[in-house]
């Protein structure tokens, strides 16, 4: 299915996996609470169990680290009925603020794009996570000066976009989101009239995944890499 960027004015992008790297850094945390935690259950029933209790606790705590954290500890508490000890909940808060004071990691291309870009059009960020470490993130990025409007969004779900949208007085058939989940950055916003272009990042949390009748058609590119935006505009 064919589409057509010659309306758009404004840009979004997603943040983590999009301009930077970020869920590799909570794979590698599993990773450490699994070792943690492996003399009260498998490495693959901890990884389960974990997911469960992020789910559950999504309406409370949202999405970023801090939850996470939050989540892990509430996995030591479950699997070892009350008696984890001091030494390893010390850990597992010691790993949640590793994963907040690493480095940023821009993505190949990251600031090409957005220097091209950001001469033609309006760019955003539209993101999801905790507010202060995604503006920690911003900051510490140093692509600040290519944005508009910095948007740190509870949830990217339709409405969630079209209030975006309204509040910042944009056309849905206006807007690009660029991002590298379909189920947050791509299939919403084509749902509501927008355009979104799709750049896979190599890991993706299983919350973020949708099966092919979900994609099934809605019209909206994919890229292997950011930089092949340029192609487009």
């Amino acid at each position: 299915m064919e589409v057509d960027y010659k309306n758009i004015q404004v840009i979004g992008f997603d943040a983590d996996d999009t301009l930077w790297v970020n869920e590799t850094y909570f794979r590698e945390a599993e990773a450490e609470v699994g070792l943690l935690l492996s003399h009260f259950e498998t490495p693959n029933k901890i990884d389960q169990e974990l997911f469960k209790i992020e789910i559950k606790n999504l309406p409370t705590y949202g999405y970023g680290v801090k939850g996470f954290v939050l989540s892990m500890i509430e996995l030591a508490l479950d699997l070892s009925n009350g008696t984890v000890s001091n030494t390893i909940i010390e850990k597992i808060l010691e790993l949640g603020k590793a994963m907040i004071n690493k480095p940023i990691e821009l993505l190949d291309g990251v600031e090409e794009v957005l220097k091209g870009l950001s001469k033609d059009y309006k760019l955003i960020v539209a993101t999801k996570g905790d507010l202060l470490d995604q503006e920690r993130k911003l900051e510490k990025s140093g692509l600040l000066k290519y944005f508009h409007h910095i948007e740190v969004l509870s949830e990217k779900k339709e409405e969630n976009y079209k209030q975006l949208l309204k509040r910042l007085d944009i056309e849905p058939e206006s807007f690009l989101m660029v991002g590298n989940s379909l189920k947050s950055d791509i299939l919403p916003l084509v749902k509501i009239g927008a355009q979104a272009i799709h750049v896979p990042f190599h890991t993706t949390w299983q919350h973020e995944r949708v099966t092919q009748k979900e994609t099934h058609g809605l019209a909206y590119k994919t890229v292997s890499s950011l930089t092949e935006i340029l192609n487009y505009f």
